[in-house]
């Protein structure tokens, strides 16, 4: 039976350091309210999955926060940006034995257990698995083995990188999986049903 790895990417909760785009237009103190909500939806849905969890804090490690430590294996993200860090990541696990990978960020409110359960079941199957975001983005991506060109080239945090990933995983003749396309909080429209924890 194959290892599952779940390794979720968060940023420390600091006042004006967290959801910037966001606090344009609700300030950093809201912002940081609505991340700290995130980061507890993230413990929540992420608790009961099945896989050894790897927990990648953007600054530093935290200790006795809602991550229980004897649940989370916990690291800081190392590269020199985002695709670089998710490599490392990613390369950390496999170096473990890892046989599924499957990596999350923290700005998903609808995400839920289920769905992350699905992507580790759809490994069995196929060779990648991408949960597009609404914004074009993903919010989650799993391989079985590990490669460094779908981490490669691709301009973060812009409407391409869903496409420009599945143009990579197609280029190679490689089999994948979808998942439902869900909505990442970066601003105030994408805020749902947390807009309510904010208003007055």
């Amino acid at each position: 039976m194959s290892i599952n790895h779940l390794i979720i990417f968060v940023k420390n909760p600091e006042l004006g350091k967290v959801k910037t785009r966001l606090a344009r237009t609700i300030g950093d103190e809201k912002a940081l309210y609505i991340y700290k909500l995130l980061l507890e939806q993230t413990f929540q849905v992420t608790l009961p999955v099945l896989a050894d969890k790897k927990l990648y804090y953007s600054e530093f490690v935290q200790n006795m926060d809602q991550f229980n430590d004897l649940v989370y294996e916990k690291h800081i993200q190392s590269g020199d940006g985002l695709g670089d860090k998710m490599y490392n990541a990613m390369k950390h696990s496999f170096g473990e034995w890892a046989g599924k990978v499957v990596l999350i960020g923290s700005d998903c409110f609808e995400l839920n257990s289920g769905i992350i359960e699905e992507a580790f079941k759809a490994l069995e199957e196929s060779d990648y698995v991408l949960g597009p975001a609404k914004d074009g983005g993903y919010y989650l991506i799993g391989m079985k083995e590990l490669n460094l060109e779908i981490f490669q080239n691709k301009e973060w945090s812009s409407e391409n990188v869903f496409l420009d990933t599945l143009l990579d995983i197609k280029n190679q003749e490689k089999s994948h999986y979808l998942l439902p396309t869900l909505s990442d909080v970066d601003s105030e429209e994408d805020l749902g049903d947390l807009r309510g924890y904010i208003e007055e």
